[in-house]
């Protein structure tokens, strides 16, 4: 879908090699600028995921040949994918305005958990960090509960990434047709705060100023529920016709404890009788229970486990390369390669 298209990526941590790796996935060439002599973060593969797909160059970017480098890369770019603390790439003489100098035509993605500007731009700060201050992590966690810490997805990715490859394919559309670049500022903060639209769309009663009180974090049918082996089983059956197909399989329908779906002053003796009903079995039996019907319950899997689902196995998950490119187009696309070495390093001043 991107071929032909070119993207230079500085070397950082966490959602901007994601972002990059997406536009590989969908065709893009894309090269790394990675840190000479640097080494990898503590705990993580020689060999990184992210870097799938991708071309990659080892520089030096204080050595003067080495910037050369850098530059001529920038220069036959149509973007360039940073996730640096604000002020750093300045400092390197590779900012916006030196690169778009370059290459006037140039989209220029910057990727931050504060953004730019604003109090806490120079701040230090994590998925989680941006989160809570966001109001997303408010509804995470149910009543009674301090909040959850979810996975790094829904800030880094979900806030971050993707934002960001959608402000670089935004951008690659405007240049494309006027011949000018322009500046992606992608803010951890500002994309999770953005996805909150949806659930603020929908009214008070799906986002409530009380934790628990709201129609996704504190009904007997939206939770998850411990299963006899020490598994959980995920419950999520909103709309009445899937409440009902949930009731039926367990054998409820009719029972007068559950006729009140959506009364809140119920919901805690609703999911005590669940809880006790689902720790008397193990998961693999909730799993069959439920399997086929349209109660909206699923096991929670593990990813290996995940890997080996038939349903996960049928779309391409599980591969050695790491998760199957998404989105998918009515046509072959190409599996991404495994994450190269570098392939070459620059030249020593």
């Amino acid at each position: 879908m991107l071929a032909g298209i070119r993207i230079v990526e500085f070397e950082a941590l966490g959602p901007a090699p994601f972002a990059g790796m997406l536009l590989a996935d969908l065709g893009a060439e894309v090269t790394v600028v990675h840190r000479s002599g640097g080494s990898p973060a503590p705990g993580a593969p020689a060999r990184n995921l992210l870097d799938r797909g991708k071309r990659s160059i080892a520089l030096d970017l204080k050595a003067p040949g080495d910037l050369a480098v850098a530059r001529a890369l920038i220069r036959d770019a149509h973007g360039l994918i940073e996730g640096l603390r604000p002020g750093v790439m300045e400092r390197l003489g590779l900012g916006p305005d030196p690169a778009r100098a370059l290459n006037p035509g140039l989209v220029y993605g910057r990727m931050t958990g504060w953004g730019q500007d604003g109090p806490r731009a120079q701040q230090a700060g994590h998925d989680l960090t941006y989160l809570a201050l966001s109001g997303a992590l408010f509804y995470a966690g149910l009543p009674g509960a301090v909040p959850a810490v979810p996975p790094t997805l829904l800030g880094d990715i979900g806030g971050g990434a993707l934002y960001l490859a959608l402000g670089m394919l935004a951008g690659l559309m405007q240049a494309q047709q006027s011949g000018k670049g322009c500046l992606v500022d992608a803010a951890i903060v500002d994309g999770t705060s953005h996805m909150m639209a949806l659930l603020r769309s929908m009214g008070p009663g799906f986002s409530s100023a009380a934790r628990g009180a709201s129609l996704l974090d504190g009904p007997h049918w939206s939770r998850c529920y411990a299963c006899a082996c020490g598994g959980h089983v995920a419950v999520q059956c909103l709309e009445p016709q899937f409440y009902a197909a949930f009731l039926d399989r367990l054998g409820l329908t009719g029972d007068p404890v559950f006729a009140a779906q959506h009364d809140p002053a119920q919901w805690p003796r609703q999911t005590a009788r669940l809880a006790g009903l689902f720790a008397q079995q193990d998961r693999a039996h909730w799993a069959a229970l439920f399997e086929g019907s349209e109660a909206c319950v699923a096991p929670v899997l593990s990813p290996d486990e995940a890997a080996r689902d038939p349903h996960m196995a049928a779309r391409g998950h599980g591969q050695p390369e790491g998760p199957v490119p998404a989105p998918r187009f009515d046509g072959a696309m190409r599996r991404p390669g495994p994450p190269p070495r570098a392939e070459s390093t620059g030249p020593r001043s």
